[in-house]
């Protein structure tokens, strides 16, 4: 597992996978399916796993957290950066940091509390979470009135931030008052998309972010990473039509929910089993199944025939 800084250079790399977590029948974690889906990715070229929201770390009892760090740690492979999450409340951050330090990982991503927050008791409890934890934070933005562009620009001045997730989904990607402010107080570069492959062209080439996570990646990684390639080249025809490959999958996403479905996805293209969503989430109803299964096994073929 890689333990140097998160830095630019991997962004340009590697697309940021959001793996989804699995576990057993009983809840607990099963590390052989959750080492088979790290496999697949790294077979693909990707070196960035994201475990936050598709992980469903919200609800992770806090009794559970040291254990899924750990097997983190242990199924990554030696060339692969682990970013794990914490929170989304306060009282999480402040415990979850004590363990985070007896771990190496180069950076954790603070979930996104909603409501009952303040963009400056947002600051103050990340500043306090990573003088706790010991490394800075990846911050995740994912609605309006979370926290202000002043203050992100604060704490990446004072090194808090190891970059910013950017996930607040909008009618039109392109029309992003908040993001476009946001990039004029942050490096750019810095700022990952965070909302999968569909706004990914818009935000990298209309406002220059220097990445983008995907969830479905976890079921195509080859494909995802020739997007990234071609994002980064200005290749936008060829990152168009390698996007409209997703799409299917996403729309599912979009439909139903995006962590439901790709938890199913990825057992549903075969790639691992991926067992019972923890509570409060629940795993999609029967009648999905199918329609998810198929559009997740023609993904998967197309990735596969990307890679010959």
């Amino acid at each position: 597992m890689i333990t140097a800084p998160l830095s630019s250079s991997h962004l340009a790399a590697s697309v940021m996978a959001v793996p989804p977590l699995s576990r057993q029948p009983d809840f607990t974690l099963d590390e052989e399916a959750n080492e088979r889906i790290v496999r697949h990715l790294e077979a693909g070229g990707v070196r960035l796993l994201l475990y936050g929201g598709n992980a469903n770390l919200y609800h992770v009892p806090p009794s559970e957290y040291e254990a899924i760090l750990a097997m983190l740690a242990r199924i990554a492979g030696a060339d692969t950066l682990v970013i794990p999450s914490a929170g989304p409340s306060y009282g999480m951050l402040v415990d979850q940091a004590k363990i985070i330090r007896r771990f190496s990982f180069p950076t954790v991503m603070v979930l996104p509390q909603q409501g009952i927050t303040t963009s400056a008791g947002v600051a103050e409890g990340i500043r306090r979470f990573v003088d706790a934890a010991g490394v800075p934070a990846l911050l995740y933005i994912k609605h309006d009135g979370f926290i202000e562009p002043e203050d992100v620009a604060a704490l990446d001045r004072d090194g808090i931030l190891s970059g910013i997730k950017y996930a607040t989904v909008r009618n039109d990607a392109s029309i992003d008052p908040y993001l476009r402010r946001l990039v004029e107080v942050v490096d750019r570069e810095r700022i990952i998309s965070g909302i999968g492959e569909q706004p990914a062209i818009i935000h990298t080439r209309d406002f220059g972010l220097g990445g983008f996570t995907s969830g479905c990646v976890c079921v195509a990684p080859r494909l995802s990473q020739q997007m990234l390639a071609a994002v980064r080249r200005g290749a936008w025809e060829e990152a168009e039509r390698i996007r409209s490959v997703f799409r299917p999958l996403e729309d599912l996403r979009n439909a139903i929910n995006p962590i439901r479905v790709l938890h199913r996805a990825v057992e549903g293209a075969g790639i691992a089993p991926t067992g019972p969503l923890l509570p409060l989430l629940s795993n999609v109803e029967a009648e999905h199944e199918t329609a998810i299964d198929a559009a997740a096994r023609t993904l998967l073929a197309a990735d596969l025939a990307a890679s010959v």
